[in-house]
């Protein structure tokens, strides 16, 4: 989303590559992120069970079985949608933070010199008596800040109000909860191996089970909007054509941003499980974690600090310069994990930025194969052809990426193949520089031949279909190019691989089947 709002400012091509190589690993890493959120978050949840009476001694594997399974019940209902049960999220998740912030209370009110802490005069002697210690226990504090990421992940589906109102409500319970925490550490040292689930079952001992319930399922939640915000960021890479065309279901009649990665999703399931049985408890888990999403708020900010450079506005590129120091310091600290297991999500990390890189490169090296026909001369031999040529009745669709560049698989249908409509109308799909809005023009360009041009924001969820009654076109037949790939250099055989398993430009569009017809082209890299 960022680097879409950058490009226009960016004139120079160099500067403009540099960003969206910002971008390709920003979305690596936040897909890094998805896998380690939900491993962490749910297996944490569960290992409090172990702190019920009766259940102390519950078997390792027992846990990671009972995370393996809600992980599964996680991943398996994001085909079915969560619009329905949407509704329920809310209160579950209200309830959850009011616990967190009563439990802090009530241990700061035995203890209220822990309030103390808020005055940053100890963190700053800290740092300055104990510079190394203090650079090393940033990749632990980091942990306090981490999640957000979830709560900001649907900004997108939910617009920028109902997150800042529900920051308010989060930020203040969870404040709380840590001072509660600090104070419960302070007269509990020997026995806090699990601070907030030992802090519950001191004050409430008979309910501490359905707090384990509902730590599970606010995990459950969470891992959602990161799920849910890794299939929207893709999306929009889709659509910027930045990765492959992926197939997408839409999950939802009300809303059109609630979509479905059939691919993704089980990639990041398979990657959970890997997690959660190479680390096999959330302590393990908590010392590689950090990595990809101090990482991802880094490029962030400074994608953010370029933005308000080029517009001028030095007030908020202030701001953004300080969120830019303190991630790229958070990060630095956190690169001390690689060897404790950190390294894990570089290598999850690396498989969408291998795609990215090889999909991007592939593709420039696949259109510069297949010469295009410039506008006029293409225009000159279908104003010669059509009046002479026999043609079938109805409606053809043609897609083009360039307005002044005719892919060749449209001349060749028409004038090698001889296969001419009465109507035949090019469609232009163009990403516009905001997240939202989507209007089309159509336009006469010589008889029987019409321009169909679509502007989509780049979070938009396209109805194609719709958009085409819009503008009166029932067409008949839609062609598109279908490249073949010869090659027997490895890597662009993976390129083949990824293109063939990748749905085509019209099946992205859900197009019926029954009125395609891909013309072959052969490529030779």
């Amino acid at each position: 989303m960022l680097t879409q709002i950058l490009k226009p400012y960016l004139r120079n091509t160099r500067h403009a590559a540099v960003v969206s190589a910002l971008g390709f690993v920003g979305i690596s890493l936040m897909i890094g992120d998805g896998v380690i959120t939900p491993a962490i978050s749910i297996l944490s949840a569960v290992e409090g069970i172990v702190l019920i009476p009766g259940y102390e001694h519950t078997a390792k594997y027992t846990l990671l079985a009972l995370a393996s399974v809600i992980a599964f019940v996680l991943f398996y209902v994001q085909k079915k949608g969560i619009a329905k049960v949407a509704t329920a999220f809310g209160p579950i998740m209200v309830a959850w933070f009011l616990v967190l912030g009563c439990s802090g209370i009530y241990f700061i009110a035995h203890m209220p010199s822990v309030l103390a802490a808020v005055n940053p005069s100890y963190a700053v002697t800290f740092i300055l008596h104990n510079p190394l210690a203090a650079f090393i226990i940033l990749a632990d504090v980091i942990l306090c800040a981490t999640g957000g990421e979830a709560l900001y992940a649907d900004m997108g589906h939910l617009g920028r109000s109902p997150i800042l109102k529900g920051w308010l409500f989060v930020f203040v319970t969870l404040s709380v909860s840590y001072f509660g925490q600090g104070a419960f550490l302070m007269t509990h040292a020997a026995e806090a191996g699990s601070p907030l689930f030992e802090m519950i079952k001191e004050i409430t001992p008979a309910l501490y089970a359905a707090f384990v319930v509902l730590a599970i399922l606010a995990t459950i939640i969470a891992s959602q909007a990161m799920i849910s915000g890794i299939f929207s960021v893709l999306y929009q890479a889709m659509t910027t054509k930045i990765f492959p065309h992926f197939k997408v279901e839409y999950t939802s009649y009300e809303l059109s941003s609630q979509i479905y990665v059939n691919s993704v999703n089980w990639f990041l399931f398979g990657c959970v499980i890997l997690m959660l049985f190479v680390f096999e408890e959330s302590a393990k888990l908590a010392s590689a974690y950090g990595l990809a999403v101090t990482g991802a708020m880094s490029i962030t900010a400074l994608l953010m600090c370029m933005i308000y450079f080029k517009q001028k506005n030095y007030f908020k590129l202030s701001f953004a310069f300080i969120c830019l120091v303190a991630s790229a310091t958070f990060f630095a600290s956190c690169i001390l994990k690689i060897p404790h297991g950190g390294y894990w999500s570089i290598i999850i990390a690396s498989v969408p930025l291998a795609i990215v890189i090889i999909y991007t490169q592939g593709q420039k090296r696949l259109y510069a194969s297949f010469i295009p026909t410039p506008k006029e001369e293409f225009l000159s031999e279908y104003r010669h052809r059509y009046p002479r040529q026999a043609k079938i009745e109805g409606t053809a669709l043609f897609f083009s990426r360039h307005l002044t560049q005719v892919p060749a698989y449209i001349p060749k249908t028409m004038f090698q193949n001889g296969i001419m409509y009465e109507r035949n109308i090019i469609v232009k799909v163009k990403v516009s520089d905001e997240p939202r809005g989507i209007k089309s023009e159509l336009v006469n360009i010589e008889e029987g031949l019409e321009l169909l041009t679509i502007w989509q924001g780049y979070m938009e969820i396209l109805n194609m279909e719709s958009i085409l009654q819009k503008n009166e076109i029932y067409e008949r037949t839609i062609f598109y190019g279908q490249e073949e790939i010869v090659t027997k250099h490895p890597i662009w055989m993976i390129f083949a691989m990824i293109k063939s398993l990748s749905p085509t430009f019209v099946s992205f569009y859900n197009f019926p089947h029954k009125k395609l017809i891909g013309v072959v082209r052969r490529a030779e890299f």
